[in-house]
């Protein structure tokens, strides 16, 4: 099998760059829980420098990842960073000794996470900077007015260039909008999981990109059968499966799955060039259900 590069996905805006569709999620970069240093920092900027190696320009991550680590190994590994690599961060959570993930959204909080982005990053500005709202199992309807007017204040003072919200519903979504260009949403959204199927399609029609986190998580038992099956018929692994088929889903679609392995880095990029019949959509889609694109934004 020939090695995969993330050029082979597609390219999609992301706020004022073409970036290619598979991009890479740093989260893992971090120690255990996303706490502290990883056992082995070589290992960790060799993938970074590996995922640049081939082609990734578009590196997720947060400077509440450690905390302040992964930003700290992103910056020994790549910077000064290459002219088409886009950083895209998120805020609005901080991280407690025990390992705990509690809110962070009043507008200094905001303010200081922003800047220990810039100051870890080692950069005069984030390319792109997500509002992350709270909620695991699903989004939290609330009000994002006065965080995501902080990030807009952020963004007027130059210190960000590009805004875009996770964890949010179409009524946040629309409520962000109001106040600033949304860039990108970050949902919780795979094979199994087709909540935001509706949104994926309104996104797409505004152009705007829908990058999906978890892409193999919630799957039953059953469930991961039939991805198993159609994977041994492709020869190839289940997550290489489940990220093609979020490829083919829809175009505006960028994935960001992460790794602190080299050769796990190099078998998620292969997914890129996984070409998925009308056959194994059908029965990938039998699997999750499908959802109607009948949301207006």
């Amino acid at each position: 099998m020939t090695m995969g590069t993330a050029e082979q996905s597609g390219t999609y805006r992301l706020g004022d760059r073409e970036v290619r569709r598979l991009g890479y999620g740093a989260m893992q970069l971090a120690g255990p829980h996303v706490m502290g240093p990883p056992a082995d920092r070589e290992a960790a900027v060799a993938v970074l420098r590996r995922a640049v190696e081939l082609g990734v320009d578009h590196i997720d991550t947060s400077d509440y990842y450690g905390p302040h680590v992964t930003n700290e190994i992103i910056r020994e590994a790549l910077h000064p960073y290459p002219e088409d690599l886009v950083i895209v961060t998120k805020v609005g959570a901080r991280r407690t000794p025990e390992g705990g993930w509690p809110e962070a959204l009043s507008p200094d909080e905001l303010r200081s996470a922003v800047e220990d982005n810039l100051r870890n990053l080692g950069v005069d500005a984030l390319d792109v900077v997500n509002l992350r709202m709270p909620g695991f199992a699903a989004p939290e309807q609330r009000s994002l007015a006065e965080p995501f007017e902080a990030l807009a204040q952020l963004q007027q003072e130059g210190l960000v260039k590009h805004l875009g919200v996770s964890n949010v519903t179409p009524q946040m979504l629309a409520e962000a909008q109001a106040i600033a260009p949304v860039v990108c949403v970050q949902n919780h959204y795979n094979l199994v999981r087709r909540d935001d199927d509706p949104l994926v399609d309104a996104l797409a029609r505004e152009g705007i990109a829908y990058v999906p986190f978890f892409p193999l998580g919630g799957f039953s038992p059953l469930q991961s059968a039939a991805l198993n099956t159609v994977a041994r018929r492709l020869e190839t692994t289940p997550l290489q499966v489940a990220l093609a088929w979020l490829l083919a889903r829809s175009p505006n679609i960028l994935l960001i799955p992460g790794t602190s392995s080299v050769a796990h880095l190099e078998e998620n990029l292969l997914a890129g060039a996984r070409v998925l019949g009308p056959l194994e959509l059908e029965e990938l889609d039998r699997i999750g259900g499908t959802g109607e694109p009948d949301v207006d934004l």
